[in-house]
């Protein structure tokens, strides 16, 4: 038995209580034990909790589903966001930023209006309807309709971390799981129908690099035309099976999900493991014949024509929040070194190393590393606890021989002491383990 609660009979208040009773049942004795192992792991790694206790984020009644990243929060998704910008910068794409708010003309033309707009926020205007983005893409065609593009330029990938806005019902809302902004790892790559193939398959690389440097496996799905769809049976054909030789070009296996796709074009979709065994769909890749002909999107061809680019819509992350949300249950709060907001935190034993300390915590600094003192008047067995419970990496332990030696004693979170070490070499295999993205090490 998990649990009780009590229950309406056909949620009616006027009916009688009635008492409702959770359990589950396996055939064997270990399967039972594991599932109810992997319940209480869920909970000691809800990302609501450890977004408590490491101080990442809240929410707050004033703002229901409206996440406030705090500063150690804010480190975190900085490092995010800069390892996507420099990946992507890497990769050929072009940051852009669109505004948060646009006309009903415009998702009109898109289709958003009637196919999104119970999921909309509206507002009005100088006496015109606006609404809050739901998506970005909108926004990234109007960028590349700005001026004419020749074939010579194509492919054009335009990136966007884009703040977008969804309405979602109180009782689905889930820490930063389910909100109701969140900031999208958009990108909309136009090109020539010669390059859909490459630039998909591009796509697939750069989202397999992403995962495997968090120690994500994954699997995939192929989503095909749904029910309420825009276009033509044909053009959904062309698409899918475009898709489809793109991920067999890769080697990459998948599973048909039937009738899922997009209202504009099919999509890929990866879906994340995490520690736990839990799966979340993160990544998608989406082809699009449809939004480039809706908003008379073209580039100029070899023959001096116009002609009408096909585009990709992709996240890799999906959501910035859910991913932090992800990560943290992944990880139990315990990052890896180069996203953890405090990296290192040195911890004096008495007042006279607090000098000593205080020169370490610059060196370290000035080498780009997260560092903090704890120079409060505890026992150091009280501190060292402290910056566990915190899931720092490293602990710098200090006393009047580290002085004297000019040394420190370090113990890691989850190796245990390591010794007595040279504060260069130290700051050398911290550095190493910044610069690689390592998971985690003893």
């Amino acid at each position: 038995m998990l649990s009780v609660a009590g229950a309406y009979w056909r949620g009616s208040e006027k009916n009688k209580m009635l008492q409702r009773i959770y359990g589950v049942s396996f055939p064997t004795g270990s399967m039972l034990e594991e599932h109810l192992f992997r319940l209480s792991e869920a909970r000691r790694r809800d990302h609501r909790k450890l977004g408590v206790e490491l101080d990442l984020f809240s929410i707050h009644d004033e703002g229901p589903g409206f996440p406030f990243f705090h500063p150690r929060g804010m480190l975190v998704r900085n490092e995010l966001e800069q390892y996507w910008r420099e990946e992507h910068k890497r990769r050929g794409y072009q940051e852009i930023r669109t505004p948060v708010i646009l006309s009903r003309t415009l998702w009109e033309q898109s289709g958003h209006w009637d196919h999104y707009r119970e999921n909309m926020y509206f507002t009005n205007i100088d006496e015109a309807e606006y609404a809050v983005k739901p998506m970005n893409c909108p926004g990234a065609m109007l960028v590349y309709k700005h001026k004419q593009h020749s074939y010579r330029e194509l492919p054009i990938r335009l990136a966007e971390m884009g703040l977008v806005h969804r309405h979602e019902l109180s009782g689905v809302l889930h820490g930063l799981m389910r909100v109701r902004c969140f900031t999208q790892d958009d990108a909309h790559i136009f090109m020539l129908l010669s390059q859909m193939k490459e630039e998909i398959i591009g796509v697939i690389k750069l989202v397999d690099d992403f995962y495997r440097i968090f120690g994500f496996s994954y699997h995939v799905e192929l989503s095909t035309r749904p029910e309420k769809a825009m276009g033509s049976v044909e053009i959904w054909d062309k698409a899918t099976a475009a898709l489809q030789e793109a991920l067999e070009a890769c080697g990459q296996a998948y599973k048909i999900n039937e009738g899922d796709g997009a209202f504009y074009g099919p999509k890929i979709d990866f879906h994340l493991k995490d520690s736990l065994g839990r799966t979340w769909q993160c990544g998608t890749i989406q082809l699009d014949f449809l939004m480039p002909e809706k908003f008379n999107l073209a580039y100029i061809g070899e023959d001096g024509q116009r002609h009408q680019p096909v585009m990709i819509h992709r996240v890799v992350f999906g959501s910035v929040e859910r991913f932090i949300g992800i990560l943290t249950e992944h990880f139990a709060g315990a990052f890896p070194v180069w996203l953890a907001p405090e990296q290192v935190r040195v911890l004096p034993i008495t007042d006279r190393s607090i000098p000593y300390a205080r020169e370490v915590v610059a060196m370290l600094s000035e080498q780009g590393i997260r560092v903090e003192l704890d120079a409060r008047n505890e026992k150091v067995g009280y501190k060292i606890r402290d910056a566990q419970t915190q899931k720092v990496p490293y602990m710098l332990v200090i006393g009047d021989k580290e002085a004297a030696n000019g040394t420190v004693a370090v113990r890691h979170r989850a190796g245990g002491d390591l010794g007595a070490m040279q504060l260069k070499e130290l700051q050398e295999r911290i550095s190493a383990e910044i610069k690689f993205k390592v998971l985690d090490r003893t």
